[in-house]
């Protein structure tokens, strides 16, 4: 394998556009892993992380292996501070592990340069967090648009304004809340602005989405609405989706059921 290589073009699924991926480092798979790993789209091998608190190192993860197969919807639970949060964090590329190796699409991407990471995070994974992060003085509809606002900068946006706001209003539909576009975050209830930020995290037609906790603030019902939500996508978008989980019911949904206990994954 070369030391650079630039990962095959996805289909835009409106247009059919090509879209060229960002250029990545990528290394040689370990023997063990050749060919085995083929049908993988996200995959981590032996990941440690530990954080210190005064004198004292807390490990968290303790050698953690995960595969994440493409369409697929994978759910991760563990007690409060196994470590969920951590592993999400280190597969979406906002930290790093101390030990261990992440591949997307067979190219290492834990020690990418920061810009392939950031690229990366606005482009091919989508994010979702329990606190939902949205804007308080934007829209609805201007909080979905806002990565491309930001990826794209002032003219590139307002060159394609037009097919992001289609987009933008389509997922809005999609998740139910074509109604409330104009509407600010404070005039929403919880469910509401989870399934905005599902919305936002989409707007750039990524390949994986990373939820962490995205019931977690919810009552039952409005949890198991937002859980339709993203299967509603992960079929009709072919999104694949790694989800982290306190509430067995809610895990039990996916098509694979993992577990960390004491820093370890093991199968359910």
């Amino acid at each position: 394998m070369s030391n650079s290589t630039q990962v095959a073009a996805r289909p835009s699924a409106s247009s059919g556009a090509v879209r060229s991926r960002p250029r990545v480092e990528s290394v040689a798979r370990p023997a063990d892993a050749q060919g085995q790993d083929q049908e993988l789209i996200l995959s981590a091998r032996g990941l440690t992380k530990s954080y210190r608190k005064g004198n004292v190192e807390l490990p968290v993860l303790r050698g953690v292996d995960l595969d994440v197969h493409p369409s697929a919807v994978t759910s991760i639970i563990g007690q409060s501070g196994s470590g969920k949060s951590t592993l999400l964090h280190l597969l979406g590329t906002l930290d790093a592990p101390d030990e261990g190796e992440i591949y997307f699409e067979q190219n290492r991407i834990d020690d990418l340069p920061n810009r392939s990471q950031d690229i990366l995070r606005n482009r091919y994974f989508g994010m979702v967090f329990q606190f939902y992060h949205l804007l308080p003085e934007l829209s609805m509809l201007e909080n979905v648009l806002s990565p491309v606002m930001i990826s794209h900068g002032v003219w590139g946006y307002w060159r394609r304004r037009k097919g992001f706001v289609e987009r933008a209003r389509h997922l809005l539909n999609l998740v139910g809340l074509s109604h409330r576009e104009r509407h600010k975050p404070r005039e929403l209830s919880g469910g509401e602005l989870q399934r905005t930020a599902i919305a936002r995290a989409l707007i750039s037609r990524p390949q994986i989405l990373l939820a962490d906790e995205p019931t977690g603030n919810l009552d039952r019902q409005t949890g198991l609405e937002v859980l339709e939500i993203l299967r509603t996508l992960n079929e009709q978008e072919n999104l694949t989706i790694v989800m982290v989980t306190h509430d067995q019911s809610i895990a039990r949904e996916a098509d694979r059921m993992v577990q960390l206990v004491e820093g370890r994954m093991e199968d359910i």
